[in-house]
């Protein structure tokens, strides 16, 4: 469990503002799952999604999320997993391929999270944001996910990874504005099951 409570480049739950943030959700607590619960809600619902509401700067690393209170589901995936961490609580990043606008091609890469709570293991959530057609939810044990899958060329990806994939970084850190984000979404048919 060490790699999902890991504080790295991207998931820097370590950044003084991520602690405190984590230690406000937190508080009143009386479970994990309470506080999982929390920092969920808090993610999906007061860290705007970037599409959504055209906003830049285009965030990666999870306190630049937090500062700047934006972020694409793979950004707000990152914070998540860093507030969960920050809280001793496993925390891993998930992925779905997902068409982008209709049935059929083009397809991309969805982010997620998958929180480790002791009662259910791990159980998936999506904080990317609600809006009409999108209702996610924290409801252990069912899932509750943005998306579901509908197209042939969709996947479900079942690998739980404790740090993002390199296709999702290089669309976050080498596209300036979330239009360029958006022309250049992230997508693979399959997850190289080497990868670290």
């Amino acid at each position: 469990m060490k790699h999902y409570l890991a504080c790295s480049e991207y998931i820097d739950w370590k950044h003084p503002l991520i602690i405190a943030k984590a230690a406000e959700l937190s508080e009143a607590c009386l479970s994990e799952e309470s506080i999982a619960k929390r920092c969920f809600e808090f993610v999906r619902d007061a860290i705007k999604h970037s599409w959504d509401y055209r906003l830049n700067p285009v965030t990666c690393i999870a306190s630049d999320v937090l500062i700047n209170g934006t972020g694409y589901c793979y950004a707000k995936s990152h914070l998540l997993a860093a507030l969960l961490r920050a809280n001793a609580i496993p925390a891993g990043l998930c992925y779905q391929r997902l068409t982008i606008e209709t049935d059929g091609p083009p397809h991309c890469l969805h982010g997620l999270n998958a929180v480790y709570l002791k009662q259910y293991g791990w159980y998936r959530v999506d904080a990317r944001g609600n809006k009409p057609g999108v209702a996610a939810e924290f409801c252990p044990p069912v899932e509750k996910l943005a998306f579901p899958i509908v197209d042939a060329w969709e996947r479900d990806f079942q690998e739980i990874w404790a740090e993002p994939l390199p296709v999702v970084i290089k669309a976050l850190t080498e596209n300036k504005t979330v239009e360029q984000v958006f022309e250049n979404l992230p997508d693979i048919e399959v997850i190289n099951k080497n990868h670290p």
